[in-house]
């Protein structure tokens, strides 16, 4: 006879799950996600795709979710400008949107018991998270051949104690958009997610930024689900740069020949951050391609970079590459990086790698020798080998945006 006890909950589970109680709104979904939370509890290291983020014992650090208000007046203004602003899971107020986009009130969310990170438990831990604190979504159709050229902004309302949010994005053959995502400040020791699904139509290119700027003790839990019809074209760029407990996740996965992913990232990190980016890019039809950069500069902290590239049998020509590269600036940072591959094709190009190092020091020696301060020096290599990746996305607005945001916190006293 064998006797299987309940796993004693953490502080932190407790307080998630109470707070999930309060909120709960009597729907099925969300109570079918609270008995999920409450019978499963949050991931562990055990579990292989939180190995390096044990959410468990992070959490634990930061059991009081009754935070105290203290919202980002900048938020007030777009991150791009002249934006198109949509406010998820409130009423649709106007329609001062492009012409061939339409929004709604979503209906549903993102299905937990799809396993979009195949190394996740039997189910996915940020949906289930997201439905149970009870996030309120959106619906947003881009009609076929829509060249959007004004920027749409998704904002989550977020409270005191954090937003949780929904959005579910279709894309008709041969559109053209810009899609803001904002992750700024709530509030003290607070918990936000956010749950993105984007469909991109045939021939259509859209590029999808992530600007996640949560204070210095708040814990956000993102994740970013894309599918790629034929010829398509997905770019995104993720900027980290706030934040105690972040956990990012980009889910791609091609379904028609000739898509093309290109996905670059930013991670600034300080002592005190756990900052935790794990991407999956399933190659599931031939003749598709995908390249992905994350750019990392840590002050202190612990950040994570999980990338997998998986190519399905019969995915032939598939052109696949992905790099994580490490500036650390202290000894009291550390980095974990976990490049994969999962090739089941034999004509195929695809390579990986991950580099940490410090600055180079004949680099510094030639700015200093030429009269500029050791603090500036510093700071223009930074910038330097930041910048690269922010200047491939062509696209002038969102370079001068991202690029004053990572001086500004280049600027700030670490």
């Amino acid at each position: 006879m064998s006797v299987v006890t309940a796993p004693t909950r953490t502080a932190a589970e407790l307080a998630l799950i109470e707070r999930a109680e309060m909120q709960a709104s009597g729907t099925a979904r969300q109570q079918s996600a609270l008995e999920l939370l409450r019978a499963e509890g949050l991931p562990s290291r055990r579990v292989e795709a939180w190995h390096y983020t044990d959410l468990r014992a992070l959490m634990g650090r930061r059991a009081d979710v009754s935070a105290s208000a203290s919202t980002d007046a900048s938020y007030l203004t777009p991150f791009l400008p002249h934006s198109a602003i949509v406010d998820l899971g409130s009423e649709p107020a106007g329609n001062d949107l492009a012409p061939g986009v339409s929004i709604a009130l979503a209906t549903d969310a993102a299905d937990w018991n799809e396993r979009v990170n195949h190394l996740d438990r039997p189910f996915d831990t940020l949906r289930v998270v997201n439905a149970a604190l009870g996030a309120k979504g959106t619906s947003i159709a881009i009609a076929d051949g829509a060249d959007v050229t004004q920027p749409i902004e998704l904002r989550s309302q977020p409270d005191s104690r954090g937003g949780q949010s929904f959005s579910a994005v279709s894309v008709g053959s041969g559109a053209k958009a810009v899609i803001v995502e904002r992750q700024p400040m709530a509030g003290s020791s607070s918990l936000s997610s956010s749950i993105h699904t984007l469909d991109i139509g045939d021939g259509s290119d859209i590029l999808w930024i992530i600007v996640q700027e949560k204070g210095a003790d708040e814990t956000h839990l993102g994740q970013l689900n894309v599918t790629l019809r034929a010829d398509s074209k997905f770019r995104l760029f993720v900027l980290n740069a706030g934040g105690a407990i972040i956990r990012q996740e980009v889910h791609a996965v091609t379904v028609g020949e000739g898509a093309d992913i290109q996905i670059r990232g930013v991670n600034l990190l300080q002592a005190g951050q756990h900052v935790d980016v794990t991407t999956t890019l399933y190659h599931n039809v031939a003749h598709t391609t995908s390249t992905e950069i994350f750019r990392n500069v840590l002050l202190g902290g612990h950040g994570v970079f999980q990338g997998m590239i998986r190519v399905a049998k019969g995915a032939q020509k598939t052109d696949a590459r992905l790099a994580c590269n490490t500036l650390l600036l202290s000894d009291e940072g550390e980095f974990s990086a976990k490049p994969e591959l999962e090739i089941f094709a034999d004509d195929v190009q695809c390579g990986h790698g991950a580099t940490a190092g410090e600055i180079n020091a004949d680099h510094l020696f030639y700015l200093m020798s030429r009269g500029i301060p050791e603090a500036a020096a510093r700071a223009l290599l930074v910038k330097a080998f930041v910048g690269e990746v922010v200047e491939e996305l062509e696209y002038q607005p969102a370079i001068e945006a991202l690029e004053a945001r990572i001086d500004a916190w280049l600027a700030l006293p670490h």
